[in-house]
């Protein structure tokens, strides 16, 4: 097998903050309330960021990448695609 015998993953579905920062939390097993004990951020600030009704903005999203333990640009920047820099 060679590498032209694959054709790149295609996106299926563009992500908002929101439902990064939802499916990062489900994927750990966490509820919203343990993630807000665990970073800080009560649980209807955490609702309201799932829900895109509130921003999460730089320092949210910090406070809850270090719990989740990812980079914080994969909260603020889920559906970021490298092939459209030009």
């Amino acid at each position: 097998m060679n590498r032209k015998d694959f054709e790149p993953a295609k996106t299926h579905a563009i992500l908002t903050p929101g439902e990064a920062l939802r499916i990062l939390r489900e994927l750990q097993g966490l509820s919203q309330n343990e993630l807000a004990r665990l970073s800080g951020i009560s649980q209807p600030n955490i609702s309201a960021l799932e829900g895109n009704i509130r921003q999460m903005g730089r320092e949210r999203a910090l406070m809850l990448a270090k719990v989740l333990k990812v980079h914080p640009a994969v909260l603020l920047f889920p559906d970021f695609d490298m092939s459209k820099v030009a």
